[in-house]
């Protein structure tokens, strides 16, 4: 029985059918996809575990395929690419990709990053999926403002803290990202409320920005608690924080 399910988006034909014959091998169901348009084809008929993505494709460049699977795909993405500038790594890394190989790529090196992914998410899912114990919601001993645990945003001191009491640090645009989804109550912001939030301007498509800073931000509070982040992606319309969170202090002035 084949096991998870690999697209592997490449341009170089005999480069994916290497790539894609390698990882079959591995046990992987792996499949090749020419483009984003072919990949998008794929998703429908595959419930993909990992995307492996160029970034120089036809059409349309691997970045912006990687923000629109953060959006709408819960896939782990494999960025496979001969950019190898450190702006290139930090804008992958930031739009969401999960790991960043600059080309030649050993194809042993790829099915590690491949195996360590999947681990991940399965810990992940793992840790969403666990009941809580005794009956307790996560967090119990920080129950405020009602019967659920919320996590504190305090414009003070530019700090987000969670139920079990994880203090993150904020930039600038982290605070100005979740003081907007704070305000919307777990509703979705759409992409420009956030540019007019963060900017002070409208939305452009081909402007990565917004991603990078909810990237940068959802990275931060992952690292910080050792799970997955409230902030969430909704297809089609934008980004929401899915916890329940509330602003404690008074901003200076």
């Amino acid at each position: 029985m084949a096991g998870p399910t690999i697209v592997v988006v490449e341009d170089e034909n005999s480069l994916r059918t290497d790539m894609v014959e390698y990882l079959s091998g591995c046990g992987f169901e792996a499949i090749g996809a020419r483009d984003g348009a072919e990949l998008d084809r794929m998703l429908e008929m595959h419930n993909a575990a990992i995307v492996i993505l160029d970034v120089n494709l036809p059409d349309e460049d691997g970045f912006k395929i990687a923000a629109r699977l953060r959006d709408g795909h819960d896939a782990g993405i494999i960025m496979v690419t001969a950019r190898g500038s450190t702006v290139d790594r930090v804008v992958g890394l930031e739009i969401g990709a999960d790991a960043y190989l600059v080309k030649p790529v050993e194809l042993r090196e790829l099915e590690a990053q491949v195996k360590s992914l999947l681990r991940r998410l399965n810990e992940r899912a793992a840790e969403s999926a666990a009941p809580p114990v005794n009956g307790a919601a996560p967090g119990a001993d920080a129950l405020a403002d009602g019967d659920e645990a919320r996590w504190s945003l305090d414009p003070t001191e530019w700090s987000l803290t969670n139920p079990a009491g994880v203090r993150i640090s904020l930039t600038s645009m982290e605070m100005k990202l979740t003081s907007l989804l704070a305000a919307l109550a777990r509703k979705p912001a759409t992409r420009d409320q956030i540019s007019q939030a963060l900017y002070n301007r409208r939305w452009n498509p081909e402007d990565r920005s917004i991603d990078t800073v909810v990237g940068r931000l959802r990275h931060k509070v992952e690292g910080a608690i050792g799970g997955p982040a409230p902030l969430k992606s909704v297809h089609g319309v934008g980004y929401v924080f899915s916890a329940p969170i509330r602003v404690v202090g008074t901003p200076q002035a």
